[in-house]
């Protein structure tokens, strides 16, 4: 079986509900307007403000760098501006996993496109990673309603489907994760799962995970990647282009996911072809 046949019966799979979409700041990327990658995010950042030489390059430094020195507003408006309402537009693999209403949908980056894919339709919420920085008290995340509505009660078990951000999301009255101290404390919990949600756990369970548009080249990614596909089920598939990094290699072979070496287009090809 070729990849690209690999690729459409993972699709396929997720279309039935067998497994869960999980995107990467590739996606994000076909839509052209916003940084598609944790590297390019921190250009940004450093095209305003000058890092030193220590964390340039490293997204999660330079931001807590901007943070220290400019305050956490300073940082702030760069990602408001980076990420601001209708850059990230809902590009074609959202509009198809929209469509296709998988249970779950994993979406690790700070645009809003998979919110806007489904916007306007029923049945579906989101649950996002929050920053503590300034809150008093103990919380990992926030959900909400389709219409932006907070639910103090967390995810409803009836949605059809939970869209979940364990980043959070980079638009004004909202929140991120960013820098190393928004971290600190979401990884020293995070191997006994307390930032992840009840209703995302019980969500992955004999599910595997389609990951789109992620690379696994920063332990930041693969410390999430891991801790969120951790106690799932199923098959595993991941679609990365090109030469692995070995830390990389070394992932995939701990988690038993299939790499399928092929483009983010052959994404948009195969869903044109499934929805």
């Amino acid at each position: 079986m070729s990849d690209m046949d690999k690729l459409n019966a993972a699709l396929d799979a997720v279309a039935a509900g067998r497994m869960i979409p999980y995107l990467g700041p590739g996606i994000a990327g076909l839509s052209d307007a916003v940084p598609a990658s944790p590297e390019a995010l921190c250009a940004r950042i450093e095209a305003e403000v000058r890092v030193p030489k220590r964390s340039t390059g490293n997204l999660w430094s330079a931001a807590q760098y901007v943070e220290s020195r400019k305050f956490r507003a300073t940082l702030d408006d760069i990602m408001h501006r980076a990420f601001a309402p209708g850059l990230g537009q809902a590009n074609a693999v959202h509009k198809a996993l929209a469509a296709m209403r998988p249970p779950m949908i994993v979406d690790t980056w700070y645009d809003d496109g998979m919110l806007a894919a489904l916007d306007g339709q029923s049945g579906w919420g989101w649950v996002q990673g929050v920053s503590r920085n300034g809150e008093w008290i103990e919380i990992w995340t926030r959900t909400y309603a389709p219409d932006g509505t907070e639910r103090a009660e967390g995810p409803d078990s009836g949605w059809e489907t939970l869209v979940y951000k364990p980043h959070g999301m980079a638009r004004k009255g909202s929140s991120f994760l960013m820098s190393d101290s928004d971290y600190v404390e979401v990884l020293t919990e995070i191997d006994i799962q307390t930032p992840i949600p009840d209703e995302v756990r019980t969500r992955r369970t004999d599910r595997g995970f389609l990951f789109l548009g992620c690379r696994f080249d920063d332990q930041m990614l693969r410390i999430f990647a891991r801790q969120i596909a951790k106690r799932s089920g199923g098959q595993h598939v991941a679609v990365i282009e090109g030469e692995l990094t070995r830390m990389e290699r070394k992932f995939l072979d701990e988690l038993n996911i299939t790499r399928l070496d092929l483009p983010v287009s052959a994404i948009t090809d195969a869903l044109a072809a499934t929805v």
